[in-house]
């Protein structure tokens, strides 16, 4: 287990962690929560020795490994799949000793070695894990240049889960993901065999995935069993208890302080009062629960509505330069919309979404804009284009330079930057500040439609809460795009499916979306059947024909089971002949012709397995 003792950490005058000791169990699936700020991501960076406490210690079983997803992403010329199969270094060096090893015994150990860890099926559970965050085949075997920060963040992630520490730290994992990446990564995280701790703001996430929540707030650490919801439940319980405590408490102090304030002054009660002050002195302060400040966030309201539709598409296609992405929309946005975009990454949906606010123009077909209509765009990779010098006033004072010194304030602290943080600069704000302060600027003037892409990554619990409270008391259209399944919930009436070079309209909820990817990744990992547009009559029709053609199907599966057999067999039997040192004595030629040939019915298998995989996930889909 994980064990912290008296731990303490400063950062400068600040007290982040303060003489904290928890210890978590053994194959724990723990959620670290905590408002932005408190320590979460400095909690990681002393697990992982980058910084030093002040006092405490911590402790891992002995021989335990710990891994994390390395903040900078992979680049150079290796592939994905390459990359991800390096993360596990005992196997490489293994399997880079086994060309050039010439001891009998030796070339044994490793061979048996290289079983023990399933080594010739690794290429198998990598590609698995790649296509499961999204990488197809083709994908996996282009190099890490290839692929923006984002995606490559991706591959860092794929090859720490590939390589499956005994204790595993996650910050916000989820921020690279689209929906259905994190789908897959939830799944992935139930099955886990080992610990794991996860710093993640996504309730939902942390309801499906922990069995542990672990709550920094105020320097003190207390760890919850089971889930989000039931450690809000617990906290909740505590709340009420410790108010009601507090109000006894405190009706007890006036009730004594009434007795002492009334016959201090009488010689006759003078010493039943000092016992009253005596007992008032043991009672001490009245102790109040430390519940977290509530967040607040303003969407300031179109001055004038707009009739609808606001936006109207026929026969629309964008793309870029040649190449088109989208073709044959057929779209409408109402003045008080809420659609959610649905679809993978690469799809085309921060397409759509430029189209929709003019950033780009159709190829073909009509886009109808409502005269004078107003559209806010707020992004995740705005963060990095503020400058790090300017601070949350110099921001503000810029869209109203004509206002007077008071409006401008009011106007900061009404983006959630009072006083304290007003003229902090841009480069000395968390993550989610600068989130806060980026959708503040983008709905800074009341716009008609306001676009949301990513809005919750970076954005602690409370803050996540006081947008869907925001965006609730907004009375423009709204589109977001996120991975975040609570805000979608919350927020959006309309659900568009951005896929197969169109978007239509999605006619289920989130749990239809869901158990169609689960079912379409089961058919090929990272992509959907094709012709499917989400629609629950649609995939009903898809199922019942798939039905239809089960046999083949089936009959498949029995062959390659059978070859599957006929080699799991073959491989036994090189095994048993390699873990015989003497063989390599008496007969290395044919020790070495062994090995090779091992190795060559090793990636039929993965591939054998990989296929029959496929035909399983089809069956099960239909």
């Amino acid at each position: 287990m994980l064990s912290l003792s008296d731990f303490t950490y400063r950062l400068g005058p600040r007290l982040l962690i303060d003489h904290a000791s928890v210890a978590l169990p053994n194959g724990a699936r723990c959620g670290l929560v905590g408002r932005n700020g408190c320590g979460k991501s400095t909690l990681f960076r002393l697990l992982l020795g980058e910084i030093a406490a002040e006092s405490g210690s911590f402790s891992l079983p002995r021989g335990a490994r710990m891994g994390h997803v390395a903040q900078e992403a992979p680049g150079g010329p290796v592939s994905l799949l390459d990359y991800v199969l390096a993360a596990d270094t005992e196997r490489a060096a293994l399997l880079a000793e086994a060309e050039t090893a010439t001891d009998p015994h030796r070339i044994a150990e490793i061979q048996t070695r290289l079983a023990d860890i399933g080594a010739h099926a690794a290429p198998a559970r990598a590609a698995g894990i790649l296509a499961g965050l999204g990488f197809d085949a083709e994908a996996q075997a282009r190099p890490c240049s290839d692929f923006s920060g984002g995606w490559r963040m991706r591959v860092s992630l794929a090859a720490m889960l590939f390589l499956e520490p005994d204790m595993l730290l996650l910050d916000e994992p989820t921020n690279y993901l689209d929906i259905e990446g994190a789908i897959w990564l939830k799944a992935h995280l139930k099955r886990y065999p080992h610990t794991l701790l996860v710093v993640s703001h996504d309730k939902d996430f942390l309801d499906e995935v922990c069995d542990h929540i672990l709550h920094l707030d105020r320097g003190k650490m207390t760890l919850y069993r089971g889930n989000y919801a039931n450690f809000a439940r617990q906290r909740a319980e505590k709340a009420m208890l410790a108010e009601k405590e507090a109000d006894k408490l405190a009706a007890q102090r006036a009730h004594l302080q009434a007795f002492i304030d009334r016959f201090k002054a009488k010689a006759s009660k003078a010493k039943q009062a000092q016992s009253r002050v005596k007992q008032l002195e043991k009672l001490g302060p009245v102790a109040t629960f430390s519940a977290e400040e509530a967040a607040r966030l303003h969407l300031p309201n179109p001055v004038k509505a707009l009739a609808p539709p606001i936006v109207a598409m026929e026969g629309a296609s964008v793309g870029y330069g040649e190449r088109v992405v989208l073709r044959n929309l057929n779209l409408f946005i109402s003045d008080d919309d809420r659609i959610g975009l649905l679809g993978q990454n690469g799809n085309g949906k921060s397409t759509l979404v430029k189209l929709i606010a003019g950033r780009l123009a159709a190829m073909s077909g009509t886009v109808t804009r409502a005269a004078k209509l107003d559209v806010a765009y707020f992004a995740q990779h705005q963060l990095d284009e503020l400058s790090e010098s300017d601070t949350p006033y110099l921001l503000v004072r810029r869209r109203m330079p004509q206002a007077g010194e008071a409006q401008v304030r009011a106007k900061t602290a009404q983006l959630g930057f009072g006083v304290d943080k007003a003229d902090t600069e841009i480069a000395r704000l968390s993550g989610g500040e600068k989130a806060r302060l980026l959708l503040g600027l983008a709905a800074f003037d009341g716009p008609h439609l306001l676009i949301l892409d990513e809005p919750t990554n970076h954005l602690d619990i409370p803050m996540r809460e006081a947008l869907v409270e925001a965006l609730a008391e907004y009375k423009g259209a709204v589109i977001i795009v996120s991975h975040d399944r609570a805000i979608l919930d919350a927020s959006c009436d309309r659900l568009w499916l951005v896929a197969d070079g169109g978007v239509k309209t999605f006619d289920g909820d989130l749990d239809d979306y869901e158990a169609m990817i689960v079912s379409a990744r089961g058919t090929e990992p990272g992509k959907r059947e094709n012709g499917s547009n989400g629609a629950a009559p649609s995939a009903r029709r898809e199922a019942a024909e798939k039905r239809a053609n089960l046999k083949p199907l089936r009959e498949r599966a029995k062959a390659l089971e059978s070859q599957l057999e006929k080699f799991n067999t073959l491989l036994a039997r090189a095994d048993e002949a390699l873990a015989n040192p003497d063989i390599f004595a008496k007969a290395p030629e044919r020790a070495t012709q062994i090995a090779k040939d091992r190795a060559a019915l090793a990636e039929r298998v993965a591939a054998t397995e990989e296929e029959w995989l496929e035909v399983m996930g089809e069956i099960e889909g239909a």
